[in-house]
């Protein structure tokens, strides 16, 4: 179903005249450098076509799968990296390093030299080998830009003739030199690595692919389909791609379309997962998806909140958009996992359903709030703050894939997503309740109790409940007033006992109130506003009334209570 809904987006974006996608056979590549020559294969000067740390992309020929102990046998059609077409570097390597470069470079000559004449009387190709004959290659590195060069990893190369805007790999006879070769391919398969079957996807015949091509993903997860040689996959003789048939074309579109939406804006990057989005046709909600889960633009902070906004009156008007609504929606996770990529989420949706969901998700997460907190939270934001130290790389991918497949699905947020929370307030000794973890905790425990209904359980509102019935609640809320009656008693106190006392009085209650209790008869006594004492002990009396007594431990789902009534308490003081 995945490699069917990545062919057929990439037939759609193909039939997309505006559609900057690479035909069968090509693929957008980035070229750091490019050697410029005349037309006898002169050297003039290394071009370097970056702008920031991006090199510019080309429509080059297609990379090829490398792997095993003879990678450095395949070379790319007249575009590769440093090592292939320079032999570089050839300094700081040790000898195994430097033979292995030394080998990849008299691969790319072999691959030269091996060119069919007819591409060879191109005037850009004929340049590129008499660049090696006159040994040109020997000035690359006298080139001002020849160290920055080396400083760019693997840095990809290729040739342009001084009187082309573009590389040669780009050149029309080179073009069509590739779309004769994948002609050939389809109509002839003599050999072991080249046998005809029907496409496991398309049903199609056609040439059945051994290895499928790389996506990029991190440093050693290249393919999204593989199956290792000699592995416990084989069977019927078959090895490797040919126990999954999948045809030359369709593996083509279905690598370019993954590729294509790894480098555009409908991505989503969180901790170790990327999620990437599409719909089956174009739609508005395609654009407008990423605005609901990424983090707002720096320059324009409120664009992404029109967007939801647009979200929600696209559903109480009955649309989004009317002739958008029964059309599927495609969500797909996928994070690094060894040599293959690890698919961590997978959903297909109509917008109309996707749309309801994601609304219900931003109604769940809808917390009273200061003035500067944004007013809706990214997925990143919320993750972040609930993971260790409030560090990026700590956000748990599990949890990643859970909570947004809880989401898309509209059920039940996980329950790590409490615990997390839970576990972040107490460590966090400086700001225990932040707004977004307070959010967080509310969205967990109303759509808890709505899979899960209960007569025990009052729903949690946006703002202060004063006659909320649960004891954490409450006892949240006195935990709240304590600390004002403290923070009033004592103008400018560096800590209060929130830091000392929250993770006791959360937990186990009846070891802390009854000291803080008698604390707070000394505050209040130090309190030189007696009409403001007054008004504090109304409302201890208050929440007394609405207390029996001091629990011995207090459940997790009552702790997430007692940081919501201590939240909404510490606003309403604001109020």
């Amino acid at each position: 179903m995945i490699l069917q809904a990545l062919k057929e987006y990439y037939d759609r974006k193909a039939m997309d005249l505006d559609s900057e996608i690479a035909p069968e056979g090509f693929e957008k590549k980035e070229i750091p450098f490019l050697i410029v020559v005349d037309k006898e294969g002169k050297f003039l000067n290394l071009e370097d076509t970056r702008e920031g740390k991006k090199g510019k992309a080309f429509l080059v020929p297609r990379s090829l799968k490398r792997s095993g102990s003879k990678s450095y046998e395949t070379t790319f059609l007249l575009w590769d990296n440093i090592g292939y077409v320079l032999g570089e570097p050839k300094s700081d390597s040790d000898e195994p390093e430097r033979k292995k470069i030394e080998n990849k470079h008299k691969t790319w000559l072999k691959s030269l030299s091996e060119l069919p004449e007819s591409l060879k009387e191109d005037e850009g190709v004929s340049a590129v080998i008499r660049f090696y004959e006159l040994e040109e290659n020997e000035k690359v590195s006298n080139s001002p830009n020849f160290k920055d060069c080396l400083a760019v990893l693997g840095c990809n190369m290729s040739f342009r003739l001084n009187t082309d805007l573009k590389p040669v790999p780009c050149r029309e006879a080179v073009k069509k030199y590739v779309i004769e070769t994948l002609s050939r391919d389809d109509e002839t398969s003599d050999t072991v690595d080249e046998i005809q079957g029907i496409c496991g996807v398309t049903g199609e015949e056609g040439q059945i692919v051994r290895i499928h091509g790389e996506t990029r993903l991190g440093k050693d997860a290249k393919s999204l389909v593989g199956i290792q040689r000699n592995s416990g996959y084989d069977s019927y003789g078959k090895e490797q791609g040919y126990n999954a048939p999948v045809i030359k074309s369709t593996e083509f579109a279905y690598v370019t379309a993954l590729n294509t939406l790894l480098k555009s804006s409908q991505k989503i990057r969180i901790g170790n997962i990327t999620t990437v989005f599409w719909s089956e046709r174009k739609t508005e909600f395609e654009n407008d998806f990423l605005s609901f889960f990424n983090e707002p633009e720096k320059d324009n902070p409120d664009a992404g909140n029109r967007k939801i906004k647009a979200l929600y009156n696209s559903i109480s008007d009955g649309s989004y958009m009317e002739d958008e609504s029964e059309t599927r929606f495609y969500i797909l996770g996928l994070s690094p996992n060894s040599a293959r990529i690890a698919v961590r989420i997978w959903d297909v949706k109509k917008v109309k359903e996707l749309a309801t969901n994601i609304k219900q998700y931003f109604d769940d997460f809808a917390i009273i709030k200061p003035p500067k907190e944004p007013e809706y939270y990214s997925l990143w934001r919320i993750l972040v703050n609930i993971s260790t130290q409030d560090e990026n790389d700590n956000i748990p991918p599990n949890l990643t894939a859970e909570f947004m497949q809880s989401i898309i699905n509209g059920t039940p947020f996980p329950t790590n997503l409490l615990q997390a929370a839970l576990r972040r307030i107490r460590s966090d000794v400086k700001n225990r309740v932040k707004p977004v973890r307070a959010a967080v905790i509310k969205g967990y425990l109303n759509r808890y109790y709505r899979f899960h209904p209960s007569p025990l359980y009052e729903e949690v509102t946006m703002k202060l409940n004063t006659d909320h019935k649960s004891v954490g609640y409450q006892l949240g809320r006195l935990f709240a007033v304590l600390e004002k009656i403290q923070e009033e008693a004592n103008p400018g106190l560096n800590a209060t006992i929130r830091e000392r006392y929250y993770s006791a009085a959360c937990g186990n209650p009846i070891t802390v109130f009854p000291i803080l209790m008698k604390l707070k008869n000394h505050h209040l006594a130090k309190m030189d506003n007696k009409g403001r004492v007054v008004n504090l002990e109304k409302l201890l009396g208050e929440i007394f009334v609405k207390l029996d007594d001091f629990p011995t431990h207090l459940a997790l789902h009552e702790q997430g209570l007692f940081a919501v009534g201590y939240y909404h308490q510490r606003q309403n003081f604001y109020e």
